[in-house]
């Protein structure tokens, strides 16, 4: 492709071409190459518009159209020479199209802006990704469910402040991760149809004075409708926004599993263990198995949230409509796109993959004093005391299994009663980790009932 000159392409206003520097900070090509194919799918559908309203003769549009697909198909192939000269992917489309197809592809640019051809490129490249998070978002909330599944009644420690709390169930604590999941799937869907409005036609800012037809390219395009005010259509970078705000919060999400996976594969407790295709080994220390994957994923969440406040600030302090500045837009979303679909396929992998270690989950489930509570409300409902009394009682049963060293389940039921005398061999029932979570039946509970029944809720919702 021959290397035209950037001042060619704007006309007779500028004399001669930015110096090497202005150059450099000007261009996007180097970034903005990726959104070729929404460039030329916003083409080919403005020139389609352009014919239908007579603006552009039909031989014209039909040339544009196939230069196009030719222009594509280069890029595509890697034999497309994109130019630092031409500054940015629309320049450099319009220039090959020119040297394919002569002089109608500058007929091409009538009736639109390259503020409104950027902010359409950008939304479709969005809310492709978009898509594509939510298919990524839908395959990784499928394997937490068969893992949910696979241990629906296996019993190991919940946690609060990181301490032994309650027993729970393996599924439940999974499923915890699936609710998680199904919120940010929500919150891409939602921002996905705030962002399906077309701001093509919208031109430089104030509209355009031809005859166009708005519906029609945001038809071919597949949005729902036109964006509504020029000014805003051109100025909006809410799509980009949502975006990454969606993203972050689901990095998040990404990064609170990453943590739990890196604790349960360590050593000290050995709730799961890591395939060998999510772990790696040390250069000295051969007994020893690292969850690179997990750790790299909690690091990466970084750069998505970085984007989020960096895009934020770009934004803060524009006036209506287009400024230079919301060239830097593109990059942040790019990479905080690409770190989030390499992380979320990445958990998708290690959660088919791992292994939960059953036994070890159910021993550590019982130690910890873990079935207190169940003591407590066993003496409200059973001997019909006040709950503060019965966690008095209860307080006072623990500093004595701590005394002796054991748990509570150890004491002997004289023991007991020394505490208070209506206990009876049936407090013994409750103390068990199996029965203890078998009790929590309450809708969202942990017992496994209830873990069942919620699988099958996500199950139907994801088919």
């Amino acid at each position: 492709m021959t290397d035209t000159s950037s001042n060619q392409m704007w006309g007779g206003r500028f004399a001669s071409g930015p110096d090497a520097i202005m150059e450099a900070i000007n261009a996007s090509i180097g970034f903005d190459r990726r959104m070729a194919a929404q460039d030329i799918a916003g083409s080919r559908a403005h020139a389609a518009m352009l014919a239908a309203q007579g603006i552009l003769t039909d031989s014209d549009a039909q040339a544009i159209r196939k230069g196009l697909l030719t222009v594509l198909s280069e890029i595509e192939a890697g034999r497309f020479e994109f130019s630092a000269a031409l500054e940015d992917i629309h320049m450099n489309v319009e220039a090959r199209l020119k040297e394919l197809v002569g002089e109608a592809a500058g007929r091409l640019h009538t009736a639109r802006s390259r503020n409104d051809q950027v902010a359409t490129d950008f939304r479709l490249w969005v809310r492709d990704r978009v898509d594509a998070t939510d298919e990524a978002l839908t395959a990784l909330m499928h394997a937490l469910l068969a893992q949910a599944e696979a241990g629906a009644d296996w019993v190991m420690p919940g946690f609060t402040h990181l301490q032994t709390a309650q027993p729970v169930t393996w599924g439940h604590h999974m499923l915890a991760y699936v609710e998680m999941l199904g919120r940010d799937r929500a919150r891409f869907r939602d921002a996905r149809a705030r962002m399906n409005e077309c701001p093509l036609g919208a031109a430089a800012l104030a509209g355009t004075s031809f005859p166009i037809d708005r519906d029609a390219t945001a038809r071919d395009l597949g949005f729902d409708r036109p964006c509504a005010n020029s000014l805003d259509a051109v100025s909006d970078r809410d799509f980009a926004l949502e975006f990454l705000a969606s993203a972050s919060i689901c990095a998040m999400h990404l990064s609170r599993l990453a943590e739990e996976l890196v604790i349960w594969s360590s050593a000290q407790f050995r709730f799961v263990t890591m395939s060998d295709r999510w772990s790696t080994g040390s250069s000295i220390m051969p007994q020893k198995r690292n969850p690179d994957a997990a750790e790299l994923l909690r690091a990466k969440i970084g750069r998505i949230f970085g984007a989020n406040v960096a895009l934020m600030t770009v934004m803060k302090g524009l006036p209506l409509a287009y400024s230079k500045d919301m060239q830097e837009d593109k990059e942040q979303v790019f990479d905080a796109a690409d770190n989030l679909l390499l992380a979320l396929a990445a958990m998708a992998g290690m959660v088919a993959d791992m292994q939960a270690n059953r036994d070890v989950m159910a021993a550590a489930a019982g130690a910890g004093f873990s079935t207190v509570t169940d003591l407590a409300d066993w003496l409200v409902r059973t001997l019909d005391l006040p709950f503060r009394d019965a966690h008095h009682v209860t307080g006072t049963l623990v500093a004595r299994a701590e005394a002796r060293g054991c748990d509570l389940p150890d004491l002997s039921l004289s023991e007991m009663q020394e505490v208070h005398p209506g206990i009876t061999e049936a407090v013994f029932d409750v103390l068990g980790v199996d029965n203890s979570v078998a009790s929590r039946t309450s809708y969202g509970g942990t017992a496994p009932a209830q873990v069942r029944a919620q699988i099958a809720r996500w199950k139907e919702a994801l088919a």
